[in-house]
């Protein structure tokens, strides 16, 4: 009887993330029923505009359909909450694409923002955003805009999102809290500038798992006092690799209880890399780097207090309780472990079972560092340079 008790209660909890699955969802608003064309000339914003309201207006669970085998012309979007409805599916079929350069009004920090929705559930099977970042990329001194952000969104759920050139940032996520991003696909070139992956700043309880991930700058950065995030099965290359950081500038300096583990990097100028400015406060602790292959990784693990102002100070960001563990593989640099801390030092630095060899057959790598305190077993190359 207990057991019977116990599976129905399970059945329970989980009969409406099935009904989700399976997209069978209660009155589903469609984009073209409120006037887009879906041609790819036409600025549908206004029709995407009025499908929300309707869809956030309403009570229950709803859900806001962008069906396939249409292609979406879009101007900067703001999708506001909070909403009636207990729950928002938004099913991502068909191709949305953004203005080019030239046709934008004005400059936005972000093309689609998705603001104080909570419940909010995306999902991009069959669908595509492209942010047209092409057009943008030649102008260096732009202002650029990031192609989604999703702000104070509690309890969110993205699935099976593809991206592609992105003018910056892909995916922002700011003030968020219980935030699960699994399946997603972003695709940039390596030239392309500032295209992060993700920047995840401010928002606690994040998974970030199972995606892939080619950019022209980080393909995770992780900062702005952001705890509890998890990052798993991330397949990054080109880029930057996994950032934690910047840190050191502005209010929001701290980063905490970070987990990044089953990665690959391939081809990426750094892989594990920890970013502070010097004079800067706040900390960076409670971070772990764990089973990551690496193949021509340039800057396969980094710490790196001087980031972007090389000024000695007794004064920084807190850097301690860091651990890299369970990295193979190859890399490009000479210096595969970079342990650059400043005079305060960085401490409990933790590297364990590592081998990182050169990807010319041969030829050495090494260790370097600066006032790291911490302890080294099983790590090639040899790290004598992390003290007690």
């Amino acid at each position: 009887m207990q057991n019977l008790i116990i599976c129905a209660l399970l059945l329970a909890f989980i009969s409406p993330f099935i009904c989700i699955g399976f997209n069978v969802t209660i009155d589903a608003y469609n984009v073209i029923d409120f006037g887009a064309k879906g041609d790819g000339k036409t600025d549908d914003s206004q029709a995407f505009l009025r499908a929300w309201e309707s869809t956030c207006g309403a009570e229950g669970m709803r859900s806001l359909v962008i069906p396939q085998n249409y292609k979406f012309l879009l101007s900067p979007l703001k999708f506001k909450g909070p909403c009636n409805a207990s729950s928002i599916q938004i099913q991502i079929r068909g191709k949305i694409v953004a203005p080019a350069k030239n046709e934008w009004v004005s400059y936005y920090f972000t093309w689609i923002l998705m603001t104080n929705v909570n419940g909010l559930i995306v999902d991009g099977s069959e669908g595509l955003i492209d942010g047209l970042g092409s057009t943008w990329w030649p102008c260096k001194p732009c202002q650029r805009p990031s192609v989604i952000t999703f702000n104070a969104c509690n309890d969110l759920r993205v699935s099976n999102l593809r991206i592609v050139n992105s003018p910056r940032s892909h995916i922002n996520v700011n003030d968020c809290v219980n935030a699960i991003f699994s399946a997603i696909s972003i695709h940039s070139p390596v030239n392309s500038p500032n295209t992060d992956g993700f920047n995840v700043y401010a928002s606690k309880n994040i998974w970030i798992r199972d995606s892939t991930i080619a950019s022209g700058d980080d393909c995770i950065g992780i900062s702005g006092n952001s705890s509890y995030v998890n990052v798993t099965g991330i397949a990054c290359g080109p880029g930057h690799g996994i950032s934690i950081g910047s840190l050191g500038k502005g209010s929001d300096n701290t980063a905490e209880q970070i987990y990044v583990q089953n990665c690959n990097f391939t081809g990426t100028t750094n892989g594990a890399r920890i970013k502070t400015f010097p004079n800067g406060s706040g900390y960076a602790r409670g971070i772990t780097f764990e089973q990551i292959k690496l193949i021509k990784a340039r800057n396969p693990i980094i710490i790196d207090q001087f980031y972007d102002d090389y000024s000695p100070t007794d004064k920084g960001v807190e850097v301690s309780g860091i651990t890299f563990r369970g990295f193979d593989g190859t890399c490009v640099h000479d210096e595969a472990i970079t342990l650059n801390c400043g005079p305060q030092g960085c401490f409990n630095i933790t590297l364990d079972q590592i081998k990182i060899v050169s990807y010319e057959q041969g030829k050495q790598v090494y260790c370097s560092g600066k006032n790291a305190h911490g302890t080294v077993t099983s790590t090639t190359p040899n790290c004598s340079c992390l003290s007690p």
